[in-house]
């Protein structure tokens, strides 16, 4: 049991905690402190440390907890500031929207949002609880649900960049991910469909999917940002018709000028009722995994032969050549075939990000459209 003495010859002004340490040995240190209750509290929180340290359940976040206890005993209510994972995490991603740009707090925000339900219950845990063994085991789950060894690296990279950061405020003593080696990558290169496949597409498709291909393959975007196409994002009346797009992913917005056959398929399309209404009103607001089913029944239908870039590993899922985002990929290489510069082609495709469409001169419309030009008609 822990209690406190004076130096019997009067010599320190302090009280000395007596206490057992992990072993058993009977120890003496002085507290600091000139007030006896302070100094028993102290006392009495070195004791408990030990005998968590005897049993074996000592840890670094244990012990931050043991310490802010007794900082906040005797300096009157301020203890160390505890961070939970789930809290650090969330403070972190704040911090980068403060000094970074939104797209890159985006894609910090992505990271930390799969790891912390990864985690589950354990995210409520101080962040110092997390061990390299925590990240080796995300970074196996993730690779087993079939993403790349890219995607998984750049996973373990923005944790990595938030886990540091709280080693260099003391929050922890050394960053889990540190001691995390990275996958090794064997690049796959994703498929991309042919013009006479993307017209085996466009009639095999109905209604809506039918616009839906169209819209992907002469504007190089994504699938959830082209299916939630609204009328107002579609400039069809100025002599540069343009599109629009609102990208979800990052939170910018991407002008891409209409390729006439685009235009003329929009223009064949009902009279909305509102410009909030969608082009593709029965694609609209439905999940992404719901929608890559039904392009991939569309493959089939057109007879476009699939293969395997990535084999399903550990109940996860495999990993396809051809998908819709296949069309992204069409569309920048059949710009770079026709010699449209790298220039153009990220801007077309939104790698190079485009705030508003207010920047666009009639100057810079002109040099799209006539790069949008070189996509054959389907």
């Amino acid at each position: 049991m822990a209690y406190v003495t004076k130096d019997a010859r009067g010599r320190s002004p302090y009280w000395f905690a007596n206490y057992r340490d992990h072993t058993g040995r009977r120890i003496r240190k002085s507290t600091k402190l000139t007030a006896k209750s302070k100094a028993l509290e102290m006392a009495r929180a070195l004791q408990k440390a030990c005998d968590e340290a005897r049993r074996g359940a000592l840890t670094e976040a244990r012990t931050r907890e043991l310490l802010s206890e007794v900082l906040q005993s005797v300096n009157g209510g301020e203890g160390l500031r505890i961070f939970s994972v789930n809290e650090w995490l969330d403070h972190f991603v704040k911090l980068k929207r403060k000094s970074h740009s939104e797209r890159t707090a985006a894609v910090y925000a992505q990271a930390t949002r799969g790891f912390l339900a990864f985690l589950g219950p354990r995210a409520r845990l101080n962040v110092a609880a997390i061990t390299s063994r925590d990240i080796a085991d995300f970074r196996d789950y993730r690779h087993s649900k079939g993403l790349a060894p890219a995607t998984v690296n750049l996973d373990v990279s923005m944790l990595s960049a938030a886990f540091n950061s709280a080693w260099k405020q003391g929050h922890v003593s050394v960053n889990p991910c540190a001691a995390i080696e990275d996958l090794k990558d064997k690049p796959q290169r994703k498929g991309v469909f042919t013009p006479e496949q993307v017209s085996a597409l466009v009639r095999c498709a109905e209604s809506d999917m039918r616009g839906l291909v169209m819209a992907g393959f002469y504007s190089g975007q994504r699938l959830q940002d082209c299916a939630n196409l609204r009328w107002r994002d579609v400039d069809l009346v100025s002599k540069i018709p343009t599109i629009t797009f609102q990208v979800r992913k990052t939170g910018a917005e991407i002008v891409t000028v209409i390729h006439d056959t685009l235009e003329n398929y929009f223009l064949s399309l009902p009279t909305p009722a509102s410009d909030d209404a969608f082009l593709f009103p029965s694609l609209a607001q439905r999940p992404t995994s719901q929608l890559s089913k039904e392009f991939t029944k569309l493959m089939e239908a057109a007879h476009i032969e699939q293969r395997v870039i990535r084999e399903r590993v550990k109940g996860g899922r495999s990993v396809n050549a051809l998908s819709f985002h296949s069309l992204r990929h069409s569309f920048a290489s059949l710009l770079a075939a026709g010699g449209i510069p790298e220039e153009l082609r990220m801007l077309l495709t939104g790698h190079t990000q485009r705030a508003t469409h207010q920047i666009y001169s009639h100057h810079d419309l002109q040099r799209l459209a006539g790069a949008v030009a070189v996509l054959p008609r389907i």
